[in-house]
């Protein structure tokens, strides 16, 4: 390969493993946090068996980083923690507990494809041992993911709490009354 390719090449597994300390960093976060507003249901399992991944994912990623002369994104991290503050301070207070499940949903979607990515990017130029842990991280977070989507039909089963904002329930619209015509 050219040394202007492999330039490139290492820029661009620089940013995605930027990215993925980043995404992990929000995965273990948020995940836990669903898992833990939704108590003992199928779709917190499911969240925190992702969230338990993504915490062991993060014990491991630094090794792999410099093993692979790639930055240990201690800002990535950063970054994700004060995504996942800034989500659980605003944004969670404001959604629905279903609208903020399908919204962590869209967050470990996103790194199933930032995975894929780097897995792409690996083994297009031999980088064997990325290509390795990608392959191992897609085996046991896709199914994860397919869990979590199975999940949303709870929340149809469970209005209720769907139907919970910031801890509160959502006033439920009582139908107009309807008058009575005036009497003859």
């Amino acid at each position: 390969m050219n040394p202007e390719k492999t330039k490139s090449v290492d820029a661009l597994l620089a940013t995605l493993f930027r990215e993925l300390f980043q995404t992990e960093q929000s995965a273990e976060r948020q995940c836990r946090r669903e898992a833990d507003r939704l108590g003992a249901t199928g779709p917190s399992g499911a969240m925190r068996a992702v969230a338990q991944h993504a915490a062991a994912v993060l014990q491991e990623l630094p090794g792999l980083s410099r093993a692979e002369h790639l930055p240990v994104s201690r800002f990535g991290q950063l970054v994700g923690a004060a995504l996942s503050r800034a989500r659980d301070l605003i944004t969670d207070r404001l959604i629905e507990e279903e609208r903020s499940y399908r919204s962590t949903l869209l967050g470990i979607r996103h790194g199933v494809d930032l995975v894929t990515m780097i897995r792409h990017v690996a083994d297009s130029v031999g980088r064997v041992e990325i290509g390795g842990f990608c392959t191992r991280w897609l085996a046991a977070r896709q199914p994860m993911v397919a869990a979590v989507e199975q999940q949303l039909a709870w929340f149809a089963h469970h209005p209720d709490v769907a139907a919970i904002r910031g801890g509160r329930r959502l006033p439920v619209e009582q139908p107009a009354p309807t008058q009575a015509p005036p009497p003859n």
